[in-house]
């Protein structure tokens, strides 16, 4: 067995305490015996919410000796609330223990730099690995494994039942839907998340008229009985009458038929897409990666493919995909498409000459133009600036916005989640207003005979609201985000990314560069040298003396393979994050920053 650093772990605090457990607080004490890993995580974070799935199969193969502890580290205000946390853990069906860390307290403690991050702890309480960012299960995977035998040889493996208590299930139609569409014959098609399922409601937007999809988790095509999917969020009404869905945990766009009842698969595998994969092909032989929703503009169907933070478009005369916008670098840039960032685009609607765009992570409203796909933005300013405010739109702030709806005016309402608001964007004159507030993590909304119908999230249900004539008068707030500053030094600055290949496999250079490096800065005058892409997973870079804090961007990506000749076809795994560092400038602080992308930092 190779020897591996290991460093005692810190104690498990949070002021929001604990959830899945029954009301009971877990210390690390009460954990010896087990293996431990620590996701810390954030629900608004698309890459989050991949590693709970990366990590489901792991958690059932060893749930005895393993005990997975969710650590919630918000990033916006809204997520800093417990019942917030409650929800979205019963929202993504989170089976294990979750520390609710308002204050990011154990963020601290175990020198976290992103989300999202694991921490393998052994079970004699030593942290022996850390992984940023997705793609590691298999690594862990195989780690586990050798903890496992090493820990029973040695009598320090406990087995056993885990300190995991379901919660308690409401029962109800609905259970955190996504988006709803307004059916020509009246009523409405919801997308219902958390049944894994479509229901068509009545006009009175609560009768159950049908449901489409079994109800279980899964990816299946047939009849609306049979069907499944896995947690479909956006929907969209085709020129043949039909529906495409986003099917957002599947990576798939399906089709339902309202006629025939069938439903089909129209766009993906199944599997999620990752650096270096085909971008444009085929349809149905493109991976995908979290579509959350769906708009039919400019004669094709446009994905806000919250996972790469791109826009990609789907033809269905020649049946195939690929990128229509967007880098798959996260941010907020605008211009031509295929130079623009986007961070989690997640709702869509055609205008008669925009698609409209709700940019979540950046909390900004943002279009394509038709013909030209340029990229505009109209409120929102970049990853870390949020909040509720009115008023001309270059100082407005949203906080996560998830939906949009162009208004029978040609104004703009928009989803603003995380504020429980709903708000107005009125391009005419520039101005930003808020239409109706408390309502809980509102993810969508359809006009339906001059009233407007919202997707109340977290109430699982349909509000339909009158279009008020007046603005509602709301206090202004303003947040950057959560995450204290990493004081550095002025002047260079070490930039390492520790990465170590799982055992038993090798960085693998066969098909081009093993690793890749991109640094770039907000603002970008903080960097003085050192930004752009390279292969080399470490750089020197120049910070500007004159500036006294920013926020470092940098995004690292790692091939490893199989190290064993004897294997023909070796398998190969993608290891990425992307870094938003705050840094402020300090007179004799650390001159070297390192992130761990996988591995421990000797």
């Amino acid at each position: 067995m190779a020897s591996r650093a290991r460093v005692r772990a810190p104690e498990l605090v949070g002021a929001g305490g604990w959830i899945n457990t029954g009301g009971k607080t877990l210390t690390l004490a009460e954990l010896r015996g087990k293996i431990v890993v620590l996701d810390f995580w954030t629900f608004c974070c698309i890459n989050c919410l991949h590693v709970l799935d990366e990590l489901r199969e792991l958690e059932e193969k060893h749930r005895d000796t393993l005990v997975i502890v969710g650590v919630h580290s918000p990033k916006f205000v809204h997520e800093a609330e417990h019942q917030a946390v409650v929800d979205a853990v019963a929202r993504y069906d989170v089976r294990h223990p979750v520390l609710d860390d308002p204050e990011l307290a154990t963020w601290k403690q175990y020198a976290v730099r992103a989300w999202p991050t694991l921490v393998v702890i052994d079970p004699e309480g030593y942290v022996v690995a850390q992984h940023a960012g997705e793609g590691h299960a298999h690594a862990i995977a195989a780690l586990v494994d050798e903890l496992e035998a090493e820990h029973a040889a040695k009598g320090a493996l406990r087995r056993g039942d885990g300190p995991y208590v379901p919660p308690v299930a409401e029962p109800g139609a609905l259970r955190f839907p996504g988006k709803a569409l307004r059916l020509a014959g009246g009523g409405y098609l919801v997308a219902d998340s958390g049944h894994h399922s479509l229901v068509e409601l009545a006009e009175d937007g609560e009768t159950v008229l049908r449901r489409i999809g079994s109800g279980e988790r899964g990816f299946l095509d047939g009849t609306g009985e049979q069907a499944r999917f896995s947690e479909p969020q956006g929907l969209a009404l085709l020129p043949d009458g039909s529906v495409v869905v986003a099917d957002t945990v599947n990576h798939a766009l399906r089709r339902y038929d309202p006629v025939s009842g069938e439903v089909s698969t129209l766009a993906g595998t199944g599997r999620q897409w990752w650096q270096n994969s085909p971008a444009s092909g085929p349809a149905r032989e493109v991976d995908l990666s979290s579509p959350w929703d769906v708009a039919w503009f400019d004669g094709a169907v446009w994905i806000a493919m919250a996972g790469t933070h791109q826009l990609w478009t789907y033809d269905p005369r020649s049946g195939t995909v690929g990128v229509a916008a967007g880098t798959t670098n996260e941010g907020l840039v605008d211009g031509p498409a295929a130079e623009a960032w986007f961070a989690q685009p997640s709702g869509l609607a055609a205008g008669a000459d925009r698609l409209w765009i709700a940019d979540s992570e950046t909390s900004a409203l943002r279009w394509v133009e038709a013909g030209t796909h340029e990229i505009r933005t109209a409120v929102g300013t970049g990853l870390f600036d949020f909040g509720h405010r009115d008023g001309a739109a270059g100082q407005a702030l949203l906080q996560h916005p998830l939906g949009v709806t162009v208004l029978p005016d040609g104004s703009v309402a928009v989803a603003d989640t995380y504020n429980h608001a709903l708000r107005r964007y009125d391009p005419a004159s520039g101005q930003v207003s808020t239409l109706a507030t408390d309502l809980r993590e509102p993810s969508g909304a359809v006009v339906a005979d001059g009233d407007i119908v919202v997707v109340e999230s977290a109430r699982h249900r349909l509000t339909r609201l009158r279009l008020p004539e007046e603005a509602l008068k709301v206090a202004a707030t303003a947040h950057r985000t959560r995450r204290p500053p990493t004081e550095v030094a002025p002047g260079t600055l070490r930039l390492d990314v520790i990465f170590t290949p799982p055992a038993g496999q090798k960085l693998d250079g066969t098909y081009g560069p093993a690793t890749r490096l991109l640094v770039s800065s907000t603002p970008p005058e903080l960097l003085l040298a050192g930004a752009g892409a390279d292969t080399v997973l470490a750089r020197e870079l120049r910070l500007n003396p004159e500036l006294a804090e920013g926020v470092l961007h940098v995004s690292a990506m790692a091939a490893s393979c199989d190290d064993d000749p004897a294997i023909e076809y070796p398998t190969c795994h993608v290891h990425q994050q992307d870094w938003g560092v705050p840094v402020r400038i300090v007179d004799g602080a650390a001159d070297r920053l390192v992130l761990v992308l996988a591995g421990m930092d000797d």
